[in-house]
């Protein structure tokens, strides 16, 4: 049952606080709320804005919030969030009044604490009013300025400006702030481009085919996963760069390819849509409620050629044959630094050693699954991140210790000509700027024949 219907920024309040003391996922956080407070529909793309745009915004808020509140030790959390969201407001939303936006702070702040917070609130967020933001132009340092400007903690944006110089580092930071396109991809077993847009269409979404792959297709307006073709299995909501993975396993007819990080079946689906009815892939995943969603997304695609397992991929060669396998693809765990537009929360909760507890799992993984491959296969290593230790670092060092593998540069020929000219080697890096799609990383490696 709907609870009574709750004010927007009291519900943003609330999403913002679980975020910061529990370190939950706003997405998860943001759904429920518009369900467990009966948010009316028309307000709901206000409270989106307003939780993300806060997320996104958090260092730059705090910069500027520093300078009116005396020691903010003292604050309660919660008095914090309200001023970070009204700042929010004042500063990145034209369509609201300072006036409103400070007035609704005020009005929360008396229920929710007492008349000498309401008097806090109303006291910063009035100076700011007439006083005017602290200028950024007071950082010298290039790379602080920079994290500050953009909302980035500065150990990564330092760690970004020394692997791809100061400029790409700023375009990703900048494009970062920015909310991410609904991308898709059609299921050709089922239906053809051009008729699941016309369907979608129909139903009035506004989708146009994507640029960089013949099978996506991008979501102007609406949310594709409501609509009658998903629910009918006429397409896959994916990003593009995430669709590339199975580009570049070039995977053929009655092939037996693995999928070794599979959930939740987006890349596993793809294969089994490309090898078009028949061979078989082989999900695993180490969660059962994700191995579940692998075999729910087959089901709902009309695929019957996936086997979704639980089984944690580092074990592999107790459970198959070695050489059993004619491509596999490893989408390792990794830092989602490639992702950070829609998980905008992630940016504060990673550490710089997580990267390297990240390598040490990938390589193992690598060496776990390596095995497996018959002679002449493929192996694709992908992730979503843009860092270089967790991409061509961990690559370079399954290399060296896997002399029977080297780099397939033959890859370069199955991959869409829109993403050909950033291919280096055998190797291919997105950032988050060069199409609008996630940060993402792919290595085409193949095994020897002898």
């Amino acid at each position: 049952m709907k609870g009574k219907r709750k004010n927007v920024r009291e519900a943003v309040l609330d999403i913002l606080e679980s975020i910061e003391k529990n370190q939950a996922y706003s997405n998860l956080l943001l759904n429920n709320a518009i369900e467990k407070n009966n948010i009316d529909p028309k307000d709901i793309g206000l409270l989106t804005e307003l939780v993300y745009g806060t997320l996104q915004r958090k260092l730059t808020l705090d910069f500027y919030l520093k300078l009116f509140i005396k020691d903010s030790r003292k604050l309660e959390n919660w008095v914090l969030q309200l001023l970070r969201m009204t700042l929010y407001q004042m500063v990145y939303l034209d369509r609201i009044p300072d006036r409103a936006a400070i007035f609704e702070a005020v009005e929360i702040a008396k229920r929710r604490g007492h008349k000498g917070i309401a008097g806090v609130v109303n006291g910063v967020l009035r100076s700011v009013q007439r006083e005017g933001l602290p200028s950024l132009d007071t950082i010298s340092d290039p790379a602080e300025r920079l994290a500050i400007e953009t909302s980035h903690p500065e150990w990564l944006v330092k760690r970004w400006v020394h692997q791809f110089g100061l400029d790409k580092t700023k375009e990703m930071c900048e494009i970062n702030l920015t909310a991410p396109m609904q991308t898709a991809r059609v299921n050709l077993t089922r239906v053809s481009v051009e008729d699941c847009l016309a369907a979608l269409e129909e139903e009035g979404f506004a989708v146009e085919p994507s640029p960089i792959l013949p099978e996506a297709i991008k979501c102007l307006r609406g949310n594709l996963a409501s609509s009658t073709a998903f629910k009918y299995g006429m397409l896959t909501i994916q990003d593009e760069s995430s669709m590339l993975a199975a580009h570049a396993l070039g995977v053929e007819k009655e092939e037996n390819i693995l999928d070794a990080c599979a959930a939740p079946g987006g890349k596993s689906t793809h294969i089994a849509e490309r090898l078009d009815d028949s061979g078989k892939v082989i999900s695993l995943d180490l969660h059962e409620h994700k191995v579940k969603l692998i075999g729910q997304n087959a089901q709902r695609l009309g695929l019957d050629n996936i086997d979704a397992r639980k089984l944690d991929s580092r074990s592999v060669q107790e459970h198959f044959e070695p050489a059993s396998f004619d491509r596999i693809l490893l989408d390792a765990p990794c830092s989602g630094l490639g992702v950070m537009r829609r998980k905008p929360d992630m940016k504060y909760t990673k550490k710089e050693e997580d990267l390297t507890r990240l390598q040490e799992i990938q390589l193992s993984l690598l060496d776990a699954v390596a095995p497996l491959l018959k002679k002449g296969g493929t192996l694709v290593y992908s992730t979503c991140t843009l860092d270089r230790s967790e991409n061509q670092e961990t690559v370079q060092l399954f290399l060296e210790k896997n002399p029977e593998y080297t780099g397939d540069r033959a890859f370069q020929e199955r991959m869409p000509e829109a993403v050909r000219p950033l291919i280096d080697d055998f190797e291919l890096q997105i950032m988050p700027q060069d199409f609008g799609s996630d940060g993402f990383y792919i290595a085409c490696l193949r095994r020897k024949v002898d």
